[in-house]
């Protein structure tokens, strides 16, 4: 991506320069180790920085080809995935699941009543739009929750720690949060859809998500592990510590993620780079084409970053977040009423972030993306994403 002088975009190049401020501030109030941020217009780099230690233990200063754990930001390309493949006629969004994994048939919905049978079956719109009942094991606000803890689906620092058939073995026998369709909650349906792309094209998710994705889209660093021929560029992942600044919770020497992992997680599997993770959004932001490879069409790309839900799913929350005037389209938070959300964007602006405090943001109205990489562990320490976010509006001036 060519960059250019901020202001042939639309930008000041003096007000761009307060996200390197407010960023270095983090690094040297010792609260992140290190980050990359990001910002594009009409295709072209008016900002891109780098800031602090990629591995503060090793000595290693942020490189812009650092590797970086996205976790949730993983849930993006899997949802591109499912739809290449609706686009193909291999699936409809209002499939049943029960049509691939007839296990999905007989699960229950935990009520104060007990277990009882669904209203209707679990659609793949439903797994897209995380409707579907499902939860996540970080949550704590229903019993299901607590039955995710003990399955030992997931560890702290992977995805989920079982291959994806022991995954939906679990999953089928624990109940729902709730009935398909009645409520918004972040889970582990892109998980299944992983599987499900796993059953549909009768490929692994690894090898369909590189033949499809990464490949066309020449994301040379992005995968389900990082080889040992890259370990030089894999950053360490820190955690606040309780005494002030950071603690190292993964290093890149003995992380799990230098294997292929027993579990290929559709919902947080992927490690990336800034430059691969810009040529994945700037496509969408295309409409599904980038340099001539086109992955969606454009409709698609339009459907999946609509809103989906009905005012009473709005606002969407994460606990122990509430994302104000946000709904959620196919696989992405979408922004509905810029006056709700109390902050600078704009209505269909769309993203999402990783746990390990990672976010991007894709503004087509404004033809702007932004993208923001550190390794902070848990995400909502800090309100850094959103702080991103107005730094990057502010200096718009056209």
């Amino acid at each position: 991506m060519d960059t250019v002088k901020p202001e042939t975009a639309g930008f000041s190049t003096d007000r761009l320069h307060r996200i390197n401020a407010h960023m270095q501030g983090y690094v040297d109030d010792n609260k992140l180790a290190g980050l990359i941020t990001m910002v594009a217009r009409g295709g072209k780099l008016v900002h891109r920085e780098r800031y602090g230690m990629m591995d503060i233990e090793a000595d290693k200063s942020m490189r812009f080809d650092t590797i970086f754990r996205i976790y949730s930001m993983t849930k993006a390309i899997t949802s591109v995935a499912v739809m290449m493949l609706y686009e193909e006629g291999r699936l409809h969004l209002n499939d049943q699941v029960s049509k691939f994994i007839p296990e999905f048939a007989d699960i229950k919905v935990l009520t104060d009543d007990g277990d009882v049978e669904l209203e209707r079956e679990i659609t793949i719109h439903d797994l897209l739009t995380h409707t579907a009942g499902f939860t996540y094991d970080f949550s704590d606000s229903s019993p299901v929750d607590a039955m995710y803890r003990e399955s030992g689906i997931f560890g702290s620092i992977e995805s989920i720690r079982v291959p994806l058939l022991e995954l939906i073995q679990l999953l089928v026998k624990m109940p729902l949060v709730y009935q398909p369709g009645t409520e918004w909650r972040y889970s582990v349906a892109t998980d299944v859809l992983g599987y499900l792309i796993e059953l549909v094209s009768e490929s692994s998710l690894d090898t369909f998500i590189d033949e499809r994705i990464i490949k066309p889209l020449s994301m040379e660093d992005t995968g389900f592990c990082v080889p040992e021929a890259k370990l030089d560029r894999f950053a360490a992942l820190y955690g606040p510590a309780e005494s002030g600044g950071v603690e190292l919770l993964d290093a890149p020497a003995t992380s799990p993620f230098l294997k292929p992992p027993r579990g290929l997680s559709g919902g947080g599997g992927l490690v990336s780079t800034a430059a691969d993770y810009m040529r994945f959004i700037q496509m969408l932001l295309n409409g599904g084409e980038l340099e001539g490879i086109r992955l969606l069409g454009r409709k698609s790309v339009e459907l999946m970053t609509t809103n989906h839900l009905p005012d009473n799913m709005i606002p969407i929350r994460v606990e122990p977040h509430t994302l104000n005037g946000c709904g959620f389209g196919l696989g992405f938070r979408v922004l509905v009423d810029v006056a709700q959300s109390g902050r600078l964007g704009t209505e269909g602006e769309f993203g999402w972030g990783g746990a390990a405090s990672t976010s991007y943001f894709i503004d087509p109205k404004e033809d702007l993306i932004g993208l923001l990489l550190t390794q902070l562990m848990p995400s909502r320490h800090y309100p850094i994403r959103s702080e991103f976010k107005v730094l990057v509006y502010q200096a718009l001036i056209d």
